[in-house]
């Protein structure tokens, strides 16, 4: 076995919780959940598949409320008789010793009338979204933000209760936490918006309140992560200098690890082509000994290393981990010529991939190369890793 860095164990101080590697699967959208955000058997036995070589898997987003739905088949966690329901899936994740994270989010405006069933979507501001077909979001009153916050913290409660090790705070994917601190979709002149560091305010709030749910329930050591998109397109829109603001703020708090979502984990600025370093090791810079999470076209075990070697903490696979659940077994003993890096459709009962996350898939496929049947030759299944690359390069 190869002396690499990435399969040497970690403790996060902390907490002291050590997890036995540094490979995460970071969140990907999977749609496998019932209608109502409860775990269904296709669900458990996806993430007991590709668990137990990893260190830390990241499920898939969990809403923390009605309201903060953003697909059909997600997971919740807005109500206690989901508490069950995710148990199952935290004990479906600890093979092996995995330490299982739920991810806890609201879709905001990234959402529709038709998923909310009927209710309009919600965000910091009534500004619709640059994407194609999206609505015009409600404002959320001083109220219900109010509320959201607390949500958080309730979710946070279930995930203790259920037997996860810990919650990643999702602020980034253009998702409810990053609208706020967005000048695109953040308008508002209270307190909530305005200034880089007014619209700061409901991620920081977030933060805490999540923590103090921790601090009030957890009866064993519980990890509190936090993933962030360190960049916006839109104009206005999140630049790199006011992300760093933000981190600057996060490492304040007692946060466990940072999350950068990025296809490209190398990935430079999108905005300004002055900047020359990966933004990856500028965060890294910012945030010292705060570990960090690095995503986004990490498939070989080189690839991986070469996170590691760069100072980041931890290499998460998204894509990579649906291809190959047994990336860290085969490298771990000497078989990486048997890592696959492709998907053949006539596999994918064989890795998980089936019922509504399948259909997810080839729906994605189909939508893409306007093709009515699975891919059935090498170019199809060539152009159809292509196009799960797209979906799952940061993890989603």
């Amino acid at each position: 076995m190869a002396d690499y860095k990435f399969l040497k164990p970690y403790t996060f101080e902390k907490k002291g919780i050590t997890v036995k590697n540094r490979v995460v699967i970071p969140p990907m959208t999977e749609e496998m959940s019932f209608s109502n955000g409860e775990v269904t058997s296709d669900e458990l036995r996806y993430y007991h598949m590709h668990s137990g070589g990893v260190g830390m898997f990241i499920t898939g987003v969990a809403n923390v409320n009605a309201l903060g739905k953003g697909f059909e088949g997600e997971l919740s966690a807005e109500d206690d008789k989901f508490i069950p329901s995710l148990r199952k899936l935290a004990s479906a994740m600890h093979v092996n010793g995995t330490k299982a994270i739920l991810q806890i989010f609201s879709a905001g405006r990234m959402s529709s009338t038709a998923i909310l069933r009927g209710q309009q979507p919600v965000s910091a501001s009534a500004v619709k979204a640059t994407r194609n077909n999206s609505e015009v979001p409600r404002e959320l009153t001083e109220e219900e933000i109010e509320q959201t916050i607390k949500d958080f913290g309730q979710a946070t409660r279930r995930a203790i209760e259920a037997g996860f090790d810990g919650v990643e705070i999702h602020g980034a994917n253009t998702y409810l936490i990053q609208q706020f601190f967005s000048p695109h979709s953040n308008r508002r002149t209270d307190k909530w918006g305005g200034s880089v560091e007014k619209r700061m305010t409901f991620p920081l709030a977030v933060v805490d309140e999540v923590e103090n749910a921790i601090e009030k329930y957890a009866d064993r050591p519980f990890l509190m992560g936090y993933r962030i998109s360190p960049e916006e397109i839109e104009d206005p829109g999140i630049r790199f200098e006011d992300t760093l603001k933000l981190v600057d703020a996060l490492k304040e708090k007692p946060l466990d690890y940072l999350h950068v979502s990025m296809g490209d984990v190398w990935r430079k600025s999108l905005n300004d082509k002055t900047i020359t370093t990966p933004l990856n090791l500028t965060i890294k810079e910012h945030i010292g000994d705060l570990p960090l999470i690095g995503v986004g076209d990490i498939q070989t075990p080189s690839d991986a290393e070469k996170v590691l070697d760069n100072g980041l903490d931890f290499a998460a696979m998204g894509r990579e981990s649906l291809r190959e659940p047994h990336w860290v077994q085969k490298v771990m003993a000497g078989d990486e010529d048997a890592i696959r890096y492709t998907i053949s459709p006539a596999d994918h009962e064989e890795l998980g991939l089936y019922g509504t996350f399948w259909d997810f898939l080839l729906t994605a496929f189909h939508s893409g190369l306007q093709l009515s049947s699975e891919p059935h030759t090498a170019e199809d299944r060539k152009e159809f890793n292509g196009i799960l690359d797209h979906i799952f390069g940061g993890g989603k």
